[in-house]
């Protein structure tokens, strides 16, 4: 999906930054249960097996929603997805609370047609900091839904849009919660499988907006600040090959080589052996090359 230059700034004008307070108390008292109540709840109840593979198969399952999901498939359109995947992506992706795939996706867009400028909306130009989480917290941008008009034509999306706080509550709170309950751990899985999980997963997402436009080489692209870094890969499921991303954003993988830290890509490719995707857009050697040579 295209956009003219110029049409969010026309229609856009940027506002002043104002706090998101409801978000700000929201971001500090989950940091707060997740790093003081996840070692004391270790220390004084101690956390059995089934509590912890709980919350690391949780973590991992919306974690990749939302790269394999809100990224690659609605964000940038990388490969075609069957209606069961996609339900799955929205619902696991909506557990992250990281808002509905439409707003995320529409701001990804904005991210790579204005990266680095001030309609960005987390350009790393204004500060690591504001990259990473300030721009949620001290928010100045719309979100232009005009760029993602494709998307809207999906009635599964737009209801994930238009009701995303009950599917957030739905798959953030509640399932973990019954999950726990049924194991026997109900505080144990609120701590650690709804409030740890989500700040990890959050900022795994938020690494990709600061970390990988800061640390880094760009074989593949000098014009922006994207990066690519194998501690970043490790860190965000394999986005971290994001100069690579950003030279080819419609390539259904970030990591081209076998060796590279990509689960993404690979969990994507596996999909497509089972039906549930196909159509994997993938950029020519030749090009990748040429790109590699500037």
């Amino acid at each position: 999906m295209k956009m003219k230059e110029g049409e969010i700034a026309d229609d856009y004008p940027l506002p002043k930054r104002k706090i998101r307070w409801l978000g700000l108390i929201f971001f500090v008292l989950l940091h707060i249960v997740a790093i003081i109540g996840t070692p004391l709840y270790a220390y004084y109840r101690g956390i059995t097996a089934p509590e912890f593979w709980w919350f690391l198969l949780y973590a991992l399952v919306t974690g990749m929603s939302i790269t394999v999901g809100y990224h690659r498939l609605f964000a940038h359109c990388t490969y075609e997805a069957s209606p069961i995947l996609r339900f799955f992506l929205l619902f696991f992706g909506a557990a992250t609370f990281e808002e509905s795939a439409l707003k995320w996706a529409s701001q990804h867009r904005q991210h790579h047609l204005f990266t680095d400028t001030e309609h960005d909306p987390y350009g790393v130009n204004q500060g690591f900091w504001h990259a990473h989480i300030g721009w949620i917290l001290f928010w100045r941008h719309r979100t232009n839904y005009n760029n993602v008009k494709d998307l809207r034509r999906s009635k599964l999306v737009s209801h994930q849009h238009d009701h995303h706080e009950w599917w957030s509550i739905g798959g953030g709170l509640i399932l973990p919660m019954l999950i726990a309950w049924w194991i026997g751990h109900p505080l144990g899985g609120f701590i650690m499988a709804v409030c740890l999980r989500i700040v990890i997963v959050l900022h795994s997402s938020f690494f990709v907006n600061s970390f990988a436009h800061t640390f880094g080489t760009r074989p593949y692209n000098q014009a922006n600040s994207a990066r690519d870094n194998w501690i970043g890969a490790l860190l965000t499921n394999g986005e971290g090959f994001h100069n690579f991303h950003h030279r080819f954003p419609s390539d259904y993988r970030n990591g081209i080589r076998w060796y590279h830290w990509d689960p993404t890509k690979w969990c994507i490719y596996v999909f497509s052996k089972f039906g549930l995707a196909w159509d994997l857009r993938r950029t020519s050697d030749q090009r990748i090359a040429a790109a590699a040579g500037h």
